[in-house]
Order: structure tokens, then C-alpha cells, then sequence
């Protein structure tokens, strides 16, 4: 595995540590693991999480602004631990309703040793930013309208912004936006080995 990841990486032209690259690895053999049992995945095959799940996760932190990020409905930890490791400069809440799901981020922050995530049992609307976050990431959420109404509490004022992960352009989406909120910008991601589309609509408020 460590050697499809490095390939994949040098397709995306993203340079990482040894230390990254096998904590990247050690986390997909620990969601094979669980996952037999969680079924916190419906990607059964490591390989195919490669891509699917880390690859498809670490493409977006270029375009993180600031430090402090919740992911919101982070499941078994997408986006968040894959960028908690290329990010290890920035802090990563991780939001999910499902004690399951917690347990199994507990385990991986403890067998990565990852002191920059936070793993929180919690619905959205009943979690307390504070302080509020740089940034919310969620690709989980079923609409950017649900991910706006749920998480409006959470960005910093001023300059927080919300990234929604996205297949396909949602355009309709898009078009109806609360009056309040508006695209700051949106990113066609290209993931190697995948044949999917992947987009980042990045939005704030006016």
C-alpha cells in the first residue's frame, strides 16, 4: 500500500514524510479492520481506499485557509484524519453522532498518536464552537443548504468559510443559496485512479 500511495502522490504532485505515508497506511489497515465489524465503510477493498478515501480526502488541503477545522459528520474520520496528517500544523475537530464511530477515531488517534484531532460525540446543532472554527468540511452532508442551516454557529466571523466536498458541480445547489451566504470560490479536484467527478465549493458569509 505504501507503494500505490506514493505513486498516486506523485501523480498529484503532493510530497509527504515516510512518517505521513505510513501513518496514512497504518489508518487504512485500521478501517479495514474495524470495518468488519463497524461497517463504518461501504469501500471493502484497502486499495480501492487508497484512493477513494485518503486520496480523494488530502486533495483538498491546499486550499484550507487557517488552523482550526471541524469536520462535521466525519464518519470513520473523512476528511478529517487523512488531513489531520498532512495538515499536522492544523487542529482537527471531529464531529459525529455515532458512538461507534467515535470509538473507532479514539482508537486511531491513539495507535497514530495524532495530537491534533479531537474526536467529539455530538449532533451539530447541539455542539458549542467556541472559539468558532476557520473552517467547517463536511462530505457528508445531503445538501450545502442542510450543512449551512446545521453549522452556521460553527465558522469564526469575518473570515470562517464553509467547504462542502461535492461529486458532480451542484449547481441547483448553488443557485439557492441563503441571501447571507454567497461562493467565495469552487474547485474541480482530480483524484488519480478515480473516474468520478470531485468538486470543493468553498462559501461564506456575506
Amino acid at each position: 500500500m505504501i507503494t500505490q500511495l506514493s505513486k498516486l502522490l506523485n501523480q498529484s504532485a503532493i510530497s509527504l514524510t515516510d512518517q505521513q505515508k505510513q501513518q496514512l497506511v497504518a489508518y487504512v489497515e485500521l478501517l479495514d479492520k474495524w470495518n468488519k465489524a463497524y461497517n463504518l465503510t461501504s469501500v471493502r477493498d484497502p486499495q480501492q481506499m487508497i484512493v477513494r478515501h485518503i486520496m480523494d480526502s488530502i486533495v483538498v488541503a491546499p486550499y484550507l485557509q487557517g488552523r482550526r477545522f471541524i469536520d462535521v459528520g466525519t464518519g470513520p474520520g473523512l476528511p478529517g484524519i487523512p488531513l489531520s496528517i498532512v495538515m499536522p500544523e492544523a487542529e482537527f475537530t471531529l464531529l459525529d453522532s455515532l458512538g461507534k464511530r467515535v470509538r473507532f477515531l479514539k482508537q486511531v488517534q491513539h495507535e497514530l498518536k495524532l495530537e491534533n484531532i479531537v474526536p467529539v460525540q455530538s449532533r451539530v446543532e447541539e455542539f458549542s464552537a467556541s472559539p468558532p472554527f476557520d473552517g467547517v468540511i463536511s462530505r457528508a452532508f445531503a445538501s450545502i443548504n442542510d450543512m449551512l442551516h446545521w453549522c452556521k454557529h460553527l465558522p469564526a466571523e469575518g473570515h470562517g468559510c464553509f467547504y462542502a466536498l461535492k461529486g458532480q458541480y451542484p449547481a441547483e445547489e448553488c443557485e439557492s443559496l441563503p441571501s447571507n451566504i454567497e461562493i467565495d470560490t469552487s474547485h474541480r479536484l482530480v483524484v488519480p485512479q478515480l473516474d468520478e467527478e470531485r468538486h470543493l465549493v468553498i462559501l461564506k458569509k456575506i
